[in-house]
């Protein structure tokens, strides 16, 4: 099969994924994946990213088994001797000659399959990513030498529709990888650096943006890259400021193309959450669900997205549902989803708790039991979730205080809710009521100044939301200066330090923001959720420096 035709097939393949129609699409490149280069590169596409919905070992396995046969197939159609020719050639060379067009692509195609193969390894986890780093490094050096091949190549530019596809490959891999390293903390980029890493926030976003609206089949890829980091990433391991406006402008042509797109109309769902319109997000999740059976991942994600919708509005016998359905369905991690529902049903009336049968002491039990490690690793939000269950092993079970609120904040949920007033106020009674409740407890025990700490984190999140500046100082300021007497969530003291940062920065006092978050990151160590922190003052420090210096 031709390097044209093969184009072509996976084109036609990627409209029948985009609408749905998963087995076709994998029916239709299946046979080629051993011949074509694309029709390798697309088939082990589908099943990487089902592997990244479902995070299942049998998954993961299968999409790296199949990853391997596609590296296979791109390494018989690319020059002998390139360039990148083994993981310990650390020197970068001028590339020799320039390629042929079929072994252009074979270029592409290949660092694609590490870079796919490298995402199944990348997560919160330090050493898990610094591990994949040489497999990684092998694919940036071959994109590089790509992107001289386009640089020494534009008079193929014009007309011609392959070219075109390799530009796009150069333009989505160049791109991810910008963005992928400059969202990671110093102390690793400076372990990377060594082998020839570097990461440019901007020039990647761009490079993607580029990807993202010329016609090759890449396109949609480059799109998803940036709807990911605007509508999770920036959200989950930065400081919360993704490009709405951009993600919606980036979605609506594919809008328009797949309506009935369950991938599609997932981020559309995402982008309504992310804006306070909560209703709409759960119609659109409602859509979601609807428009396809095949593949269930997509389900638990929007049970995922529904749980928290409804937890942000507090209708907690609605999150349960979700957080039931998941724990019944979805294999990601049972530790988690039964924390979650634990947490959501502790924050229900008695009597409304006792209808729904279920025995929250129970549940928060089962915790530590169900921990797993996938692909070898610990997931950190399930460490935390097993600690914090911990209070309900003992005889003496001791209640932990407000547990779906902690754990709202766990993934920045906060962030969101505070884009509604009313939700906000909402919270902010439920969690004054639970200061109450500590204030006038006749027998604390020794999780007590560890709860008022929460409290008082959680109060301040609610406070900074709604103006009052002032008074979320003062929450904040509290926790710190009761860092001494906290016994177990010591993660509260570095976490506040950040928030506080955050609000010098609100107030304008950049010089004030930089050294609290200096503080919260050089300070503190052995904490629950110490990476994902790392992640944010990373973000935080990097959107300070391209502020105006204050005077303190």
């Amino acid at each position: 099969m031709d390097l044209k035709t093969s184009l072509e097939e996976c084109g036609i393949a990627l409209n029948l994924f985009l609408n749905n129609k998963f087995s076709e699409a994998l029916d239709l490149l299946r046979p080629w994946a051993k011949e074509s280069m694309y029709h390798a590169l697309g088939y082990s596409t589908i099943l990487v990213m089902q592997a990244c919905m479902t995070f299942e070992h049998q998954d993961i396995q299968t999409g790296i088994c199949t990853m391997k046969d596609a590296l296979h197939t791109c390494q018989r159609f690319r020059k002998k001797n390139t360039v990148v020719e083994s993981i310990s050639n650390f020197v970068s060379k001028q590339a020799s000659d320039q390629l042929k067009e079929e072994e252009m692509h074979a270029e592409i195609c290949y660092a694609e399959c590490l870079l796919q193969k490298a995402a199944l390894t990348f997560d919160e986890n330090m050493i898990n990513f610094i591990k994949g780093g040489l497999k990684i490094r092998t694919s940036y050096q071959i994109y590089k030498e790509c992107q001289q091949q386009l640089h020494m190549t534009q008079d193929l530019a014009d007309n011609n529709e392959t070219y075109s596809q390799f530009e796009g490959g150069v333009k989505l891999g160049i791109g991810a990888f910008n963005l992928m390293l400059s969202l990671l903390p110093g102390r690793v980029l400076r372990l990377l650096e060594f082998i020839g890493f570097s990461g440019n926030r901007e020039f990647g976003l761009s490079q993607l943006r580029e990807g993202a609206a010329s016609h090759s089949l890449r396109a949609i890829l480059s799109v998803l890259t940036l709807l990911m980091y605007h509508t999770y990433v920036s959200l989950i391991l930065g400081t919360g400021e993704g490009n709405l406006v951009e993600a919606e402008a980036l979605l609506e042509p594919y809008l328009n193309k797949f309506p009935n797109g369950s991938i599609i109309l997932f981020y559309s769902a995402r982008i309504a959450v992310l804006k306070g319109h909560f209703e709409k997000a759960e119609m659109k999740y409602q859509e979601c669900i609807a428009s396809q059976h095949e593949w269930k991942q997509v389900h638990h994600l929007c049970y995922w997205e529904l749980m928290w919708t409804h937890s942000f509005q507090q209708h907690w016998l609605e999150a349960y549902r979700y957080a039931d359905l998941l724990c019944k369905e979805s294999k990601w991690s049972k530790a988690i989803y039964v924390f979650q529902k634990a947490a959501i049903l502790s924050m229900l009336p008695e009597d409304e708790l006792k209808k729904t049968g279920e025995n929250v002491v129970d549940l928060f039990r089962q915790v530590e039991g169900l921990k797993q490690r996938i692909a070898g690793k610990s997931i950190p939000t399930e460490k935390f979730a097993v600690r914090k269950s911990r209070r309900y092993s003992a005889p003496n079970v001791v209640k932990l205080v407000i547990p779906a609120l902690e754990m709202m904040y766990v993934w920045n949920g906060f962030t969101i809710v505070g884009k509604r007033a009313d939700l906000t106020e909402g919270l902010l009674v439920t969690i004054e009521k639970a200061e109450q409740e500590l204030r006038n407890d006749p027998d604390p025990t020794m999780y007590h100044p560890d709860d008022q700490c929460l409290v008082q984190m959680l109060k301040g999140l609610c406070l900074k939301h709604l103006g009052r500046l002032m008074q979320a100082e003062l929450c904040f300021t509290q926790v710190v200066a009761s860092e001494k007497m906290i016994r177990y969530d010591h993660y509260l003291v570095p976490f506040s330090l950040y928030e506080l940062g955050l609000l010098y920065k609100q107030q304008g006092d950049f010089q004030k923001a930089t050294r609290f978050i200096e503080n919260a990151k050089l300070n503190y160590k052995d904490y629950s959720m110490e990476s994902r922190l790392h992640f944010r003052i990373h973000a935080a420090l990097n959107s300070l420096k391209g502020s105006p210096a204050t005077t303190p």
